[in-house]
């Protein structure tokens, strides 16, 4: 018998709508940006429309992965009970999943969640966490990558383990370059259909046929637990308002990246670059990001 205390089934995250930072040649507060090919033009529509982001995403994650979404201008819900997701989805504008710590409520919450995605057409993101630690786990990532994803996002060890069935790893955590991932990214997008994203050093999107790289991001970003969760989830708010999934998940990769790479140049550490990379994104401004973001 699981003797995990009770917890809430769902917190909901929400916050007041602001002003839009920007430079003094971007988009006026409360504008929509006219454009929908540039980062900025992502960025500057997920804070306008603020959309909902469904998350059914692991407890470690769950608080940074909520002010994240709140620091980019989106909402975030924490919902997992199985008798609430399909409201949720329902009313939400994307989805997005992690299995990183796996119940067997959950995970029929998981595959509900998934599946009303799918019907209400919304796009919902997959985070197969640790897929390469455990048979359990990969078994799981794959009966969910089967549901239709939209975009899946995972760490060299855990594409490999959904694309290839098998990698190393030690916990949640890669043993494999991103680089060393690419040919099982490229059949696993094509036998989902989802665009693939491969997270590391540098960060790899395709959607079976083209491919993106990523160059942005700081090594701290690896020292703070759940920053890749959060990245999943800023995929799916990303996703929310851009329906070009391959360049709004490539817009999340260079949007979180260089909002790191500024909350290093003053951190003293883990710990205060956590606190620096929330600010960072949340004053990230049109200037800045369309000169820092590498996208190639």
């Amino acid at each position: 018998m699981d003797k995990t205390p009770a917890l809430p089934s769902a917190t909901l995250a929400t916050g007041t709508m602001r002003e839009v930072p920007h430079s003094s040649g971007g988009p006026d507060a409360g504008r929509l940006p006219d454009e929908t090919t540039g980062p900025w033009q992502t960025l500057g529509a997920l804070r306008v429309r603020g959309p909902l982001v469904h998350n059914i995403t692991n407890f470690v994650a769950m608080d940074l992965a909520a002010n994240l979404l709140l620091a980019a201008g989106a909402l975030p819900a924490m919902v997992h009970a199985l008798q609430e997701v399909e409201d949720t989805v329902e009313a939400a504008d994307a989805l997005t999943i992690n299995i990183g710590t796996l119940s067997p409520g959950w995970v029929d919450a998981m595959a509900a969640a998934a599946r009303k995605a799918v019907e209400a057409g919304r796009p919902w993101v997959l985070d197969p966490a640790g897929a390469a630690a455990t048979d359990h786990r990969r078994q799981i990532a794959e009966r969910l990558a089967h549901l239709q994803p939209t975009v899946i996002r995972g760490n060299g060890s855990e594409i490999l383990a959904l694309g290839a069935g098998e990698a190393p790893a030690r916990g949640v955590e890669s043993e494999v370059d991103s680089a060393e991932a690419l040919d099982a990214a490229h059949d696993l997008a094509k036998a989902t259909g989802a665009i693939v994203a491969v997270t590391g050093a540098v960060d790899y999107v395709t959607d079976g046929r083209g491919l993106t790289a990523v160059t942005n991001g700081d090594a701290l970003m690896t020292k703070v637990t759940a920053v890749g969760c959060a990245l999943t989830c800023l995929i799916g708010a990303c996703c929310a308002v851009n329906q070009d999934y391959m360049v709004a998940t490539a817009h999340a990769l260079a949007i979180l990246g260089l909002s790191g790479e500024l909350a290093a140049e003053e951190a003293r550490g883990p710990a205060s670059f956590r606190t620096r990379l929330i600010d960072a994104l949340y004053n990230l401004d049109e200037a800045t990001l369309t000169a820092g973001a590498r996208i190639q």
